[in-house]
């Protein structure tokens, strides 16, 4: 038997500090997702709905590749190729909650036309995908990155992109000039900004849970097995409404433009979206409370008091959770208790 590596090791303390430090999702539709083959996935990123959490040796290798951006601008820069960063250069936003950051844009000195402006994107590969993006080209071998090309040039009004990858364990280099396709941004931009601004969640690429493209993907607990939410936010409530310019509504509280710190948390009066459990919804009681109906029971679900559970609850523990059961209803009343895992 071996040994069991100890938890306070210095690799074990660096990784749990990149995981307290993990980032909250995004608040928009960001360009770099566009590519991805299933609409779902968008949705539920989007809504915050799913949110994947990495462990700190993944989170450390994300930051090698951050990091990575500024060493690639400076060997351009020092062979003659005028790249500029900075604000002005590093954003686009199409409206309806679609935007996103690039890397940099040429203004020239690209060996193989000087005089070109052009969209930087730079991506770090493992060996495995590199020799793939070398035999295969960004198209086929990275549609998500070739896409969020697209869209980056479509944003600047700019009809080339330079692609800079490098191997992570050789330190090889592949570029690739790639053209504007301006049919295929203008039909991922609207894909991105229909799916920011749909109430209901779209059907999944596959409902076959063994699918290539479902096995490895951080929503496949949900897709094909709890159908449940994890999250209680302002985009997992029945009463927030994504609006074309890029704000979200809540109807409970009658407030436009939920500033997004606010969305993260959420309020008492939240009322799970239909879409993200998997019980049977009912006539409710009134228009702030919705009655799910789980395993035989009634189950109001709004703001928390005797009778109605908070979204909380019923995710924390859901058989806990029944109208009219008067021993849980008057403990509730009495004490005020709440149900917990």
């Amino acid at each position: 038997m071996k040994i069991p590596e100890a938890e306070n090791t210095i690799t074990h303390l660096i990784d749990q500090h990149h995981e307290t430090q993990d980032e909250q999702p995004r608040p928009h539709m960001g360009c770099s997702q566009l590519g991805h083959p299933c609409d779902r996935w968008l949705w539920l990123s989007f809504r915050w709905a799913v949110q994947e959490k990495f462990p700190g040796r993944i989170l450390r290798l994300f930051r090698r590749g951050q990091n990575e951006e500024a060493t690639v601008i400076s060997d351009l820069r020092a062979i003659g190729i005028d790249v500029r960063t900075g604000k002005q250069q590093e954003r686009v936003d199409f409206g309806a909650h679609v935007s996103g950051s690039l890397d940099g844009i040429i203004e020239g000195g690209v060996p193989e036309a000087p005089k070109k402006r052009h969209v930087l994107e730079i991506k770090t590969h493992s060996k495995k995908s590199f020799d793939d993006l070398e035999k295969n080209g960004v198209e086929k071998s990275k549609p998500m990155h070739w896409v969020q090309m697209m869209t980056y040039m479509h944003g600047k009004k700019i009809d080339r992109a330079l692609y800079v990858a490098i191997c992570k364990d050789d330190d090889r280099i592949h570029t690739e000039r790639v053209r504007y396709d301006k049919a295929a941004a203008e039909k991922m931009v609207a894909r991105g900004q229909r799916i920011a601004l749909d109430e209901r969640m779209p059907p999944p690429i596959s409902t076959d849970p063994s699918w290539y493209q479902c096995k490895l993907c951080s929503s496949h607990e949900f897709c094909h097995e709890t159908k449940t939410t994890k999250h209680v936010n302002c985009r997992t409530c029945a009463h927030a409404t994504s609006m074309e310019n890029s704000t979200w509504r809540c109807e409970y509280h009658d407030a436009d433009d939920i500033p997004v710190e606010y969305q993260r948390q959420g309020c008492e009066g939240h009322v799970l979206h239909p879409d993200l459990v998997p019980w049977k919804m009912k006539p409710s009681l009134d228009r702030w409370t919705a009655i799910y109906e789980i395993e035989g029971r009634d189950v109001a679900n709004g703001e928390g008091d005797a009778h109605v559970y908070t979204s909380r609850e019923i995710l924390a523990n859901p058989k806990m959770c029944s109208m009219g059961d008067e021993f849980v209803e008057g403990v509730r009343e009495l004490l005020g208790a709440r149900v917990e895992g």
